[in-house]
């Protein structure tokens, strides 16, 4: 009965980092198929325009799930809602927000008002607020990503609030509310308020494409190390029968 010999400490590295690169070729693969599955999701919305009722973005249910909604309402008199580090057209700036209360009831929810530019010296622009009732329409869309930052909301002079992620409860208690809905409305651009925006989902982050690019990189590193182990051992294994 012959006895299996432990694998080499070679091979063992090279399995080691073969399933390292593969799993980060996996992850990347797969976030480009999600990102791809949310932009077919939202590209069917927009084209069909279906109108909801802003209750809508109130559903934890939907929560990953993309909506057109419609109604009315008003923005509550609280502080504007400075999203930092947001680039349009390779120009720094930040993203705006301000709460809108649904007319009827339901939870107030956060609305993207558009991008502002943000100078050199780092002076935050002021966001002008909008009052009186307002018919509103747009698509509503998960939060962007925390990520791993974790910081309170900054008070800025004028009284807005300087964020660098989205983080529902930290806002519902920096502005004496008691909830906000899961989901937030980017504004119809053809609306005439706010500025200047879009309705992409995926801004400041890597597309569908560059997502598999990465996974291919990745892959071919696994690869590289498979043909790399190959070659020494038929090396080493040659200069062995040479050496008999």
């Amino acid at each position: 009965m012959s006895r299996r010999m432990p694998l080499p400490i070679g091979w063992t590295l090279a399995v080691l980092a073969m399933s390292l690169f593969g799993s980060l070729g996996a992850w990347q693969w797969g976030r480009a198929e999600q990102k791809e599955a949310m932009l077919a999701d939202t590209a069917r919305v927009l084209a069909e325009r279906q109108p909801q009722a802003l209750a809508l973005a109130a559903d934890a249910s939907r929560l990953q799930a993309y909506d057109w909604v419609v109604g009315e309402g008003e923005f509550l008199p609280g502080p504007a809602i400075l999203l930092d580090n947001q680039t349009r057209d390779r120009q720094p700036g930040v993203r705006a927000y301000r709460v809108f209360l649904p007319a009827g009831g339901g939870e107030p929810l956060l609305v993207e008002l558009g991008w502002l530019p943000v100078p050199g010296d780092r002076t935050m622009p002021a966001v002008t607020p909008l009052r009186g009732p307002q018919r509103i329409a747009g698509l509503l869309v998960p939060p962007p990503s925390e990520g791993i930052a974790q910081a309170s909301p900054t008070v800025l002079a004028d009284g807005s609030l300087l964020v660098i992620a989205l983080q529902r409860e930290a806002l519902a208690q920096a502005l004496s509310l008691p909830a906000l809905a899961p989901r937030v409305l980017k504004l119809d651009p053809d609306l005439p308020l706010g500025y200047a925006r879009d309705l992409d989902i995926l801004p400041n982050t890597l597309p569908p494409e560059r997502h598999v690019g990465y996974a291919v990189q990745w892959f071919g590193l696994a690869a590289a190390v498979f043909i790399t182990a190959l070659v020494l051992t038929w090396r080493s294994r040659r200069a062995g029968r040479r050496g008999r």
